[in-house]
């Protein structure tokens, strides 16, 4: 099981208990009671205490979605190391690391801006630069509520890669990744529009911005991780710490897109328990026996063999209503068999 999630869930219930009591306690002990914030990130709970419950429903989103989108794989967003805000990390900078990184700064982006368009965060709202702008061109003004991405990827920024403390060429992956699972979100706005007039015609039409869906968000990480670019860091001349990112094997410095999620270790194999890579291995895992995809068995239990498990699932079926007065029915029944790995 995915202990990312529990770790949230806690992170979440000690939010609710702490909040709830704000006016006894201040906000001061609240944002000291919350583990895994790094210096900074306590500074922004203490001056914004109303926020933090929402960067923790962020995260919980970009986590669930990790699950959603690696529920088939070997490695299915599940990770063994410290504990931090965002449940537990990964030690290794592979490119689920980098897939992790992604959807969590895209989904504290997305959430944020979610909770200022319906009023639940305060310092902000709708976007207020859009309102009342008219459009000449196509003949559409702006109205109703747009959604302020640029204040819900600014908010990300400042609060998700303030745990970027460390000098190091995983600090400069981690935050090319945060970068790009944000980019992506704001790449992907939506734009509404509804049409004004009398008989439905469109006299006037008003317009306005909207998160797209979170599962779309995934599907691009996702596909951007399975393209996700080797990198190795670049040292300044005379202090000799990480400067940039560029592409490895290369001639010259080329970097990678800024869209482009990165990767500077290589995967393992997820296979067996590992803490070190934050690998919980396959043991016991759901597997397909005929599929060859990576949910089948022969990939998923890495050649270990699997456990076969047969089921009975019996129901009353085929209910007719008999005069007068009962229902009668049939009782059915279903072998099933359940495959996990050795």
């Amino acid at each position: 099981m995915f202990r990312c999630a529990v770790l949230i869930f806690s992170f979440l219930f000690y939010l609710f208990l702490a909040l709830s009591s704000v006016v006894a306690l201040g906000a001061n002990i609240i944002c000291n009671k919350i583990p895994g914030l790094a210096p900074r990130q306590r500074a922004i709970c203490q001056s914004r205490p109303d926020a933090i419950i929402v960067i923790g429903e962020g995260a919980q989103l970009g986590i669930n979605e990790c699950q959603y989108q690696f529920r088939y794989g070997r490695w299915n967003c599940s990770a063994l190391g410290e504990r931090t805000v965002f449940g537990q990390e990964l030690r290794v900078g592979s490119r689920e690391a980098a897939f992790t990184y992604a959807i969590t700064a895209a989904g504290v982006a997305h959430a944020v801006t979610a909770a200022c368009s319906q009023g639940n965060m305060s310092h902000c709202s709708c976007d207020r630069e859009k309102q009342g702008y008219y459009n000449q061109e196509e003949g559409w003004k702006w109205g109703g509520c747009s959604a302020d991405i640029k204040y819900g990827i600014e908010f990300s920024r400042k609060f998700v890669d303030a745990r970027e403390i460390k000098k190091n060429a995983r600090r400069l992956m981690n935050l090319h990744n945060n970068e790009a699972g944000r980019k992506v979100l704001g790449e992907r706005m939506k734009l509404e529009c509804k049409c004004h007039g009398v008989s439905g015609s469109c006299t006037t039409k008003t317009c306005w911005t909207t998160l797209p869906k979170f599962r779309e968000i995934g599907y691009v990480l996702k596909d951007k991780y399975n393209k996700a670019v080797h990198v190795e860091v670049v040292r300044a001349s005379r202090l000799r710490q990480p400067t940039f990112l560029k592409v490895k094997k290369t001639h010259g410095y080329q970097k990678p897109l800024e869209t482009d999620l990165v990767y500077i270790e290589r995967s393992p194999n997820y296979c067996e328990e590992d803490a070190k890579t934050g690998s919980v291995g396959t043991q016991g895992r759901l597997c397909n026996r005929t599929s060859p995809l990576t949910d089948g068995c022969d990939l998923m239990c890495c050649g270990r063999g699997y456990n076969t498990h047969q089921y009975t699932k019996v129901w009353q079926c085929n209910c007719k209503f008999q005069w007068c007065c009962f229902v009668k029915c049939n009782t059915c029944s279903e072998r099933t068999e359940v495959f996990t790995c050795k």
